[in-house]
């Protein structure tokens, strides 16, 4: 918490950006300090990796993984942006992450997740 404001990081595909607007917009008109992803590099911010060789592609994409956590490590909770259900590699160690920091996590969609 900060102040009277309980702080949570969003979680999930990048290809979700219109679900990750509308989450982030709806948790904090119900008084939540909301922190997001930085990008969208799955819609709409591809320029970002346009140009980049390999080895610059790799590093960012880790930089990129790492803050991210440390974005977590900020939250007292994660909010999982799983539309349909679906949770890949990335979130899924997000989630991993959070659970071990004894972070509550919760889901825009509560059936059962798939993981990819």
């Amino acid at each position: 918490m900060v102040g009277n404001y309980k702080v949570i990081t969003l979680c999930g595909s990048t290809r979700f950006k219109d679900a990750f607007m509308e989450a982030q917009k709806r948790l904090t008109l119900e008084g939540n300090i909301v922190i997001s992803v930085g990008l969208f590099g799955h819609s709409g911010d591809q320029e970002v990796w346009d140009g980049m060789d390999e080895g610059t592609l790799s590093k960012t994409k880790e930089m990129l993984d790492d803050m991210h956590k440390r974005k977590i490590d900020m939250a007292d909770e994660i909010f999982v942006i799983n539309v349909g259900g679906y949770i890949g590699d990335s979130t899924r160690s997000e989630i991993e992450y959070a659970a071990t920091a004894g972070k509550s996590i919760r889901y825009l969609e509560q059936k059962n997740p798939s993981v990819v």
